[in-house]
């Protein structure tokens, strides 16, 4: 399924009317060439251009459309008309020069190996004839060669006046596409993507753009133990699952570009390298083909994600996806590093009228009174670095985003991962402050577990005066004796949240009869007023309270967080109502 969405991507990009759009035609890829050989007809060297430019910190060689790259691990294997310096030259640049020696004459034998078609080519010609006497000393003296070789970067050819490269020239890539084509005494086997007889791929090409993945790239399908293999299959590697060249090639350039640097379909979820895309619905390629990543991936613009989901929730309330759209199917692919392998985190596909309704239950399932300067919308990428010790990605659990993702994903009730309250909850904890992201977190997994198991009332995103949860309210008077605390004794450094919220969520009975002997000192120093309002509230609070528990399990000390998250951000409101008539009067 997953090749087969890949392939028909793959086939649609081909088929844009946008050139620009269009991915490369069957044998051949878009590859980085830092450092073009200009050279003249008689094979005489112009100049060693630079093609990079400043990217950020480093520098970027052009893209440009070539041969398909040869898969080589240890063995020696030429590409056709571009290759590193050792093999372009015969130029030594790690001190091994015998297998030098036997690199260049491969990529000159790849040359020779041409058609007489191409042999006639002018710009095959002169590449020939530059082979034929090329001058190390003169190259040496182009200002970019030292570091080209320092580097063994990749190289090429093209003739001086002319806007392309000798491999891009007509009769040179018609011949290199031509060589793929298989002959008639070919062994073919029926493609598993296509349905149609093929000659099958051995070794599929690598995938590039994993976060974590070899630099070189790492492969979807491959097989290379016993234990993988079929009977009679030993050493044959891709027939095990055949996969005809055209489509192997068609899913895996597919992949590359949707994982590709400046992708608008990719983001990265945890360790999972995520990519999305629509299927197509006539002509016109869907509005909505970025829409996850636009909504889930972190972006330079902060208000990029709110504006995706805004515009997905006016499509939903208009109608839009009842019709037509509304049918295309939405896909989503999580990669993540499996040593020289990729493994698969996660893939769904679904229709977009059913995509939909299980983001905005998503968002719906977060939401929360908070501050001006909090998002309506959180980020994924927030939330989880909210429950990550310190803050900081790095201590993401690896598996925590794609769990979240396949929860989204697969229902609008599945429960989300437990791992994701227990991780907001221990922050909360050990931090002593319940955040706007944790809290909307433990809301959100406790409001999923509730539907699934309704012997309570959801959580609502303010503060609920009807709920009688004993854990919600010890939260809820955990917040109103810190509030006594703030107003008896304004400018404190520390509050009791700060000595005492581990113990109060965890084991309240150990902690709550000192903190209401407490408060009873700290009401001495309000107003009459205020002290009425406060035992009012306090009455309020522990009416539901029959007795204080010994321990709170985990789910209770998120019912706990979230009691006192709204009742925090209640007293805020009062405030902010308060001094606003101030100001009007």
């Amino acid at each position: 399924m997953i090749l087969q969405a890949l392939y028909d991507y793959y086939q649609r990009k081909c088929a844009s009317t946008d050139p620009a759009e269009r991915l490369p035609a069957y044998g051949l890829e878009e590859k980085e060439i830092p450092f073009i050989l200009e050279i003249t007809a008689d094979g005489e060297l112009v100049q060693l251009r630079d093609t990079r430019s400043q990217d950020g910190k480093k520098k970027v060689g052009r893209r440009y459309l070539v041969p398909q790259g040869i898969k080589r691990a240890s063995g020696i294997a030429a590409n056709l008309l571009w290759d590193n310096v050792e093999y372009l030259t015969g130029i030594d640049t790690r001190g091994k020069p015998e297998r030098v020696i036997e690199q260049h004459a491969a990529f000159r034998a790849r040359i020779n190996a041409l058609p007489a078609s191409a042999q006639a080519d002018a710009g095959l010609r002169a590449v020939q004839a530059y082979l034929n006497k090329i001058d190390p000393e003169r190259l040496a003296q182009e200002p970019g060669f030292a570091e080209a070789k320092e580097n063994n970067a990749l190289m090429s050819f093209q003739l001086h006046g002319e806007p392309q490269l000798v491999c891009q020239r007509p009769a040179v890539a018609s011949a290199a596409m031509a060589a793929d084509d298989p002959a008639d005494d070919t062994p073919r086997a029926r493609c598993l993507v296509t349905g149609q007889p093929a000659e099958t791929e051995r070794l599929h090409a690598a995938i590039k753009g994993v976060w974590g993945a070899q630099v070189a790239g790492a492969n979807i399908v491959s097989f290379n133990l016993d234990a993988f293999e079929s009977y009679g299959k030993r050493k044959l590697q891709g027939e095990n699952a055949p996969v005809g060249k055209p489509a192997a090639f068609a899913y895996t350039t597919a992949l590359n570009h949707l994982l590709g640097k400046g992708s608008r379909n990719r983001f990265q979820v945890g360790d999972a390298s995520t990519v999305c895309w629509a299927e197509q619905q006539g002509e016109a390629v869907s509005e909505y083909d970025t829409v996850f990543a636009d909504i889930f991936g972190q972006h330079d613009n902060p208000d990029a994600g709110v504006n995706a989901v805004t515009t997905l929730f006016n499509s939903v309330q208009s109608g839009r996806f009842d019709g037509a759209e509304g049918s295309a199917r939405y896909f989503v692919l999580g990669l993540a590093p499996n040593a020289a392998r990729i493994s698969v985190r996660f893939f769904h596909t679904m229709t977009l009228a059913e995509l939909a309704p299980r983001i905005l239950q998503h968002f719906k399932d977060l939401q929360l009174t908070h501050g001006p300067n909090d998002s309506d919308y959180p980020s994924l990428f927030r939330l989880l670095t909210a429950c990550a010790a310190q803050g900081k990605a790095d201590n993401i659990p690896p598996n925590l985003g794609g769990a979240i993702v396949d929860a989204i994903l697969a229902d609008p009730n599945a429960p989300y991962p437990s791992l994701w309250l227990n991780a907001a909850v221990n922050r909360c904890r050990a931090e002593r402050e319940v955040s706007y992201h944790r809290a909307a977190a433990i809301k959100a997994c406790l409001n999923r577990s509730i539907r699934r198991n309704p012997q309570e009332k959801e959580f609502q995103p303010m503060l609920d005066l009807d709920n009688t949860s004993a854990a919600y309210r010890l939260g809820r008077l955990f917040a109103v004796l810190e509030k006594i605390q703030e107003e008896a004794s304004p400018g404190l450094n520390a509050t009791i949240r700060d000595r005492y919220y581990g113990a109060a969520s965890s084991t309240p009975v150990a902690v709550f009869t000192t903190l209401l002997r407490l408060k009873n000192a700290h009401l001495k120093k309000l107003s009459q007023g205020r002290s009425v309002s406060f035992e009012k509230l306090l009455g309020e609070v522990l009416s539901a309270v029959t007795d204080f528990p010994a321990h709170l399990t985990l789910t209770d000390q998120g019912r706990f967080a979230l009691g006192y998250y709204h009742q925090r951000q209640a007293f805020f409101t009062k405030s902010d109502k308060a001094e606003s008539t101030k100001e009007n009067n």
